[in-house]
């Protein structure tokens, strides 16, 4: 399960639910926040996901149905409908009856649907199993940024991640330095250390600034990819490629 210490953000329009599931959530060692509607909710999700926000985003949210403004349906939808919020984990707390009203909170995205009153163990075996759930798709997300340039990064952020992928244009290039045996042979070890590292550091810069990425580096072998697609002849590659020479 995942490690306790998370943040949480508790919508619901009863403020002496808001008050004792927060309590309830605290004591378990997360950080929480409470909204008093989904108006407020959506608000407080979105300045916490900017760039900037000190608090860093949420990684949960407890979500009541029935409220003032907006009700939850509504935040659902907004959610899907918000590539940056998307994939916060949402757990209903509602005292909604009916398999319908369950059955749409699933299709709007909700990781779970709990009946009011929520059984406090229940409750946090369920959250346990969507912060592990987040985690693992963060951890996902970040080794697509790591090893795939920011358009498929995006791309596959937008559209999904699926085993089989899919065929795409992109640009392959290899480089090297020439000579650089008989060069390593005739020289000092420093100035092959800084040979390599004033190489490294223009290659990388070119690379990048053209929306590669580097896949393999090899003593002076670099291989970088690029799945930028373009319309003239000149792939990506080749540009950066006769930048350096």
């Amino acid at each position: 399960m995942a490690e306790p210490g998370a943040y949480l953000l508790v919508v619901d329009d009863n403020k002496v639910n808001r008050l004792l599931l927060a309590r309830s959530l605290e004591i378990q060692g997360h950080r929480v926040a409470c909204a008093q509607n989904g108006r407020v909710a959506l608000e407080m999700l979105r300045a916490a996901a900017a760039p900037d926000a000190s608090s860093g985003a949420f990684d949960l949210l407890l979500l009541d149905m029935e409220m003032p403004e907006m009700d939850g349906f509504q935040v659902l939808e907004h959610l899907t409908a918000d590539h940056a919020l998307r994939d916060l984990p949402v757990i209903v707390t509602s005292s909604l009856e009916g398999i319908a009203n369950v059955v749409r909170c699933i299709e709007l995205g909700a990781e779970d649907y709990l009946s009011k009153p929520v059984n406090p163990v229940l409750l946090r075996a369920r959250i346990g199993a969507s912060l592990e759930k987040k985690r693992l798709r963060d951890q996902q997300a970040a080794l697509v940024r790591r090893f795939a340039t920011s358009e498929v990064a995006q791309d596959m952020q937008q559209s999904g991640f699926a085993l089989g992928g899919r065929r795409v244009q992109g640009s392959v290039m290899f480089s090297d330095i020439r000579g650089f045996t008989a060069m390593v042979e005739s020289q000092p070890p420093e100035e092959t250390i800084e040979l390599l590292n004033t190489y490294y550091t223009l290659m990388f810069d070119a690379i990048s600034g053209h929306g590669g990425v580097v896949n393999q580096m090899i003593g002076d072998g670099l291989m970088a990819i690029s799945a930028r697609r373009c319309r003239c002849p000149i792939t990506p590659a080749a540009r950066c490629a006769r930048r350096r020479k």
